[in-house]
């Protein structure tokens, strides 16, 4: 079982920047994607980005592309979201998770942590 753990969230203003973490307890074929998801009150939880250890992949959401990066510390199981340019409509709870491979719907994903808040005030 792939324990993923993020940090990094917080209260910024618009314009502002965070930076996300999630360290994976292992790397396994099946948590060889890792990728960010949120969730806004009330909405369902929308992709943000993916990054897939073997090959090097990456994909964006429309909505974050230019705005937010996905990196990778290989040495510490951890993968990043730089989020810069923050806007209140990015305002939503984060979640990391693991799948086989790269996806953007969250049904393809096989572990989830527990989510860390971001707030953008205007």
């Amino acid at each position: 079982q792939v324990q993923l753990v993020e940090s990094g969230g917080g209260l910024v203003q618009a314009g502002g920047s965070l930076r996300l973490s999630c360290a994976a307890s292992e790397r396994t074929p099946r948590s060889d994607a890792m990728g960010w998801f949120r969730q806004a009150p009330g909405k369902e939880r929308e992709f943000v980005a993916v990054h897939r250890w073997s090959g090097n992949n990456t994909r964006y959401a429309d909505s974050v592309k230019g705005r937010f990066t996905i990196s990778r510390d290989n040495a510490k199981n951890t993968v990043y979201l730089q989020m810069n340019s923050l806007k209140p409509e990015d305002t939503a709870i984060y979640y990391c998770a693991a799948a086989l491979s790269i996806a953007t719907s969250p049904g393809w994903y096989d572990y989830w942590g527990q989510g860390t808040q971001v707030t953008v005030s205007s």
